[in-house]
């Protein structure tokens, strides 16, 4: 008897930190947003189908830097600007597309037909002015189970709200091997910190010296989410240069001089 109150007044005392670590939890959950998960790698085995109704798997689309755009095609919002501004800046960027990187959007609306798609994709392949081949830009649609398996893995949530969805808008790139590499969000974008981006992403490959030279002057800067000049670096790297060519200087300088000694010694 007596250890069942002892037992109950125990309950008692956890049940206000039960409660309390509950509603933590809960609050801590997003219903809608994007919550970053730098260094996620994508479900490669998550299957879809392209505009041209071919069925791929992510894994075989991400084989080389990607730019990913969640989207729902017949989206009244956000994401027809975002797909317009993405069109703009890959048209910028200075970068070769199906060389350097591919663009995919993914429809995170399971309803969305491959023919959806393929009218979508005419639309902003067309608004393009470079060359841009097709197979450059993916526009999938897929069921219900393969679309949360991305989206989950990336951290985007959305709620379906009637026949529309309350979302997020980013642009997400993704390294060869399908690891979440940067986020980009707002609805404009600079092509210089998309062509950063990309070249963050391309890890595990070989890099072109130019990209080495960006990567080192410029960083990521989490907070402002942009690519900023890094003065600290530059300023230490001439400090270095300096302090060596002054070392050097010195050391010609002493054996010139040792030189001249032995000349006039002889």
């Amino acid at each position: 008897m007596l250890k069942k109150k002892v037992n109950q007044i125990f309950f008692l005392c956890l049940l206000p930190l039960i409660v309390s670590s509950a509603i933590l939890a809960q609050e801590s959950t997003i219903n809608v947003g994007i919550d970053e998960k730098l260094g996620n790698f994508l479900p490669a085995d998550a299957e879809f189908v392209t505009s041209t109704g071919e069925k791929i798997k992510l894994g075989e689309a991400i084989d080389k830097p990607v730019i990913l755009a969640f989207v729902y095609y017949e989206c009244p919002g956000i994401c027809n600007p975002l797909l317009t501004e993405l069109a703009w800046v890959v048209d910028k960027v200075d970068l070769e597309p199906n060389e350097d990187f591919k663009v995919i959007s993914l429809s995170f609306d399971h309803e969305e037909t491959p023919e959806i798609a393929s009218n979508w994709k005419n639309n902003f392949l067309t608004s393009i002015k470079r060359d841009f081949p097709p197979e450059s830009w993916l526009f999938l649609t897929g069921d219900s189970v393969n679309i949360r398996k991305v989206t989950d893995a990336a951290g985007f949530y959305f709620k379906p709200v009637g026949k529309e969805f309350i979302h997020a808008g980013s642009l997400i790139t993704i390294s060869p091997k399908g690891k979440i590499s940067r986020y980009l969000f707002g609805n404009t974008f600079n092509p210089f910190d998309l062509k950063m981006a990309l070249i963050d992403a391309q890890s595990g490959k070989t890099i072109p010296t130019v990209a080495k030279v960006l990567q080192f002057c410029f960083s990521y800067d989490p907070e402002g989410r942009g690519y900023t000049l890094n003065i600290t670096r530059i300023i230490g790297t001439v400090m270095l240069l300096a302090a060596g060519i002054f070392l050097l200087s010195l050391l010609l300088l002493s054996k010139k001089r040792k030189n001249k000694i032995k000349e006039l010694n002889n």
